[in-house]
């Protein structure tokens, strides 16, 4: 079909009214001339089918192709969000899980590591007995009798209360020996010869220690607040 002029067929049809009127006005005697603003405004009007048909197709081909890539589009940009969320939310599962495992792995070495050091403690029976003892003998001794993370601990509290001195005697209550048993007898315990043997002295204190306090350093901390334990 060809192609369709409305402005046309408004110009032809107000043409036609105008010379009926024309006509129509000479028999009837009336003078009344005619509207020639008529015609430009037909002439003036344009509606959708000025448009070619096949390009009316065209355009609304066009239009739903247009809304389709923009659904297509908001679909992809929806489903990106939604995968790097996901993604987000596992690698963060992830890392909470590798944390985990790393916690576990250390504390296993740790625990691993106090066995290892506790089964080569020695016992203060294994020591050889002297007639007198240097202050690093001593020392010497208390490490290799003290776990390694409870031993500064236990050194810090040993400073302070007899400066590793295994006959140090305090004049006005009478406690004895490197960490100021009171009375010293009570050292009888861990062996009998407590007034002469710093090991036996260590095995004591460590022992009283460890159930008092739950450990060297557990004493350490009370002693800090309170200037004795």
């Amino acid at each position: 079909m060809s192609r369709i002029s409305v402005r046309g067929f408004a110009v032809a049809s107000a043409t036609a009214v105008t010379t009926v009127g024309a006509v129509v006005g000479v028999a009837s005697g009336s003078t009344q001339p005619a509207d020639d603003n008529f015609e430009a405004t037909a002439a003036d009007t344009t509606l959708l089918a000025d448009i070619p048909a096949g390009e009316q197709a065209q355009v609304q081909v066009s239009s739903l192709s247009e809304q389709a890539d923009a659904q297509a589009a908001a679909a992809d940009s929806v489903a990106k969000k939604s995968a790097e969320e996901a993604a987000r939310l596992q690698a963060a599962k992830d890392a909470e899980a590798k944390k985990k495992a790393a916690d576990k792995a250390e504390e296993e070495r740790k625990e691993a590591e106090e066995r290892a050091n506790r089964s080569s403690l020695r016992d203060a029976t294994s020591f050889a007995a002297q007639g007198s003892y240097s202050i690093s003998d001593v020392k010497a001794m208390a490490r290799q009798m003290i776990p390694g993370d409870q031993f500064q601990c236990f050194s810090n509290i040993v400073d302070h209360e007899s400066g590793w001195n295994y006959r140090a005697t305090n004049p006005s209550s009478g406690a004895y020996g490197l960490v100021q048993a009171l009375p010293g007898s009570k050292m009888s315990s861990a062996g009998a010869d407590w007034q002469t043997n710093p090991a036996t002295q260590i095995k004591w204190g460590l022992n009283y220690m460890n159930e008092r306090y739950d450990s060297p350093c557990g004493a350490w901390s009370f002693w800090q607040a309170n200037r004795w334990y």
